[in-house]
Formats: C-alpha cells, sequence, structure tokens
C-alpha cells in the first residue's frame, strides 16, 4: 500500500473511541434500537458496545434508569481499527497490535506485545518476536526472523522515503533498529542492539552503531544461534 491511499485512508477516516458500557438497569432492546452502538444482554444486565460519545449520550439521557454502569475505553480518537484477525492464517498472541491494512503471511508468529502498523506485509513463516515494531508500510520477506524490541522504520512522513525492504530468510538480533528506505538482503543476519543506516547485501552479517559488515553468515561457527525452527510456524 503507498504513502497516498494510507494517508487518505487516514484522513478521512472517522476517529472513533472504541468502548464497551456495562449497564444495570432494567431494559428491553427496543431501548437500544437505532442508537448506533450495539447492545448485548437482557433484563437487568446490558453491555453497550460502539463509539464513546454516543454510548454516552444515551447513558446521560437513560441516566434515571441506571442503577449502574462501567466504562471501558481501549483507544481514544483512533483513526484505525485492529486488523480482523478471523482472516489471518497465522498465530497471533495475545497483546499483539495489528492494525488494519497490515498483510501477515500464512503460517507467520506475532509474538506478545508486536506491533504491525498499516501497510506493512510480512512473508509467510516470518516470526516478529515480543514488542518488536514494523512500521508502516515495511515488506518483510518469507522465513525471516524480527527479534524481540526490534523496531524496522515505518514511512509516512516524509513521503519521499522508500520504505524498509527485508527479504528472505533475513535474522533481525534483539532490539535492532532497520532505519527507513534500507534493504537488508537475503539470508543475512543484523546483530542484536545494531542500527542500520545502510543497505546490506545478501548473505553477510552486520552489527554496531552504525552497523557494518563483519563477516559472511557461512562463517558463523554456531548456525544454530540464528536458524528459524520451522516447525514453530506451524499455527495448527
Amino acid at each position: 500500500m503507498d504513502y497516498k491511499k494510507i494517508a487518505e485512508i487516514i484522513s478521512t477516516s472517522k476517529k472513533k473511541t472504541p468502548a464497551k458500557v456495562y449497564i444495570q438497569g432494567n431494559f428491553k432492546e427496543e431501548n437500544f434500537k437505532d442508537k448506533g452502538f450495539q447492545a448485548f444482554g437482557e433484563g437487568r444486565f446490558w453491555i453497550l458496545i460502539g463509539d464513546y460519545p454516543l454510548i454516552e449520550r444515551w447513558v446521560k439521557k437513560n441516566r434515571e434508569k441506571i442503577k449502574d454502569h462501567f466504562v471501558d475505553i481501549t483507544a481514544r480518537y483512533s483513526a484505525l481499527s485492529l486488523l480482523d484477525l478471523r482472516k489471518v492464517e497465522a498465530r497471533i498472541e495475545p497483546g499483539a497490535i495489528v492494525r488494519e491494512g497490515a498483510r501477515i503471511g500464512k503460517d507467520c508468529i506475532v509474538m506478545m506485545g508486536a506491533v504491525i502498523n498499516i501497510g506493512a506485509e510480512v512473508g509467510e513463516k516470518t516470526m516478529v518476536d515480543m514488542n518488536a515494531v514494523v512500521g508502516a508500510r515495511a515488506i518483510i520477506g518469507k522465513n525471516c526472523h524480527i527479534g524481540a524490541g526490534a523496531v524496522v522504520a515505518g514511512v509516512l512522513e516524509p513521503p519521499s522515503k522508500k520504505p524498509v525492504i527485508i527479504e528472505n530468510n533475513v535474522f533481525i538480533g534483539a532490539n535492532a533498529v532497520v532505519l527507513e528506505g534500507v534493504k537488508i538482503g537475503r539470508e543475512s543476519v543484523v546483530a542484536a542492539g545494531a542500527v542500520v543506516l545502510e543497505d546490506v547485501p545478501p548473505g553477510v552479517v552486520v552489527a554496531g552503531v552504525p552497523a557494518s559488515v563483519k563477516r559472511r553468515v557461512e562463517d558463523i561457527s554456531q548456525k544454530e544461534k540464528i536458524a528459524i525452527v520451522k516447525s514453530l510456524r506451524n499455527h495448527g
């Protein structure tokens, strides 16, 4: 998805404050009809789901009939909802945030606390580990590992910047940072904590701040440290 399309989606979307409001009070289904939000329950107990200003208006109007209520707001003036995970053939762990407009390949793993922004693409059987961030429009290939706390920079502003491209079978170490416009060649390794400012050729290991080439991947004595465990990618 190009930046113009993303900018259009964000600028034209109705900003919402998604909420769940738990109500105690004797109501019927017709009390909630055509109010702009959903209502679930019967008799004395109801759950109202939708944009909070609409629900708040109803609550104020019916305050005398409400014995008690509790408000659970999950975001404020949000421009984008989260991706509908029913459509994703991948393992998405609790606490991961995948925004609408992202693409998640089959048999991926997205771990707790990871964030994948609008327009990002994650290839088949890639793992995005705990608290990693995949920014807007970033493109990650197949069979990659994005380590815990790593940042793959997104690009919305300035629009002239190219997105990050990470090719197939790349291993990004924990807390590494890959900046805007950088391309990581296939089967390369970015060491933990590295900050990558320039393109990385295929099949090399880069490390440091700023990152530079240290050796070829085939020279790593303990290759099991960067092995991709295929069995983990099967979401069953």
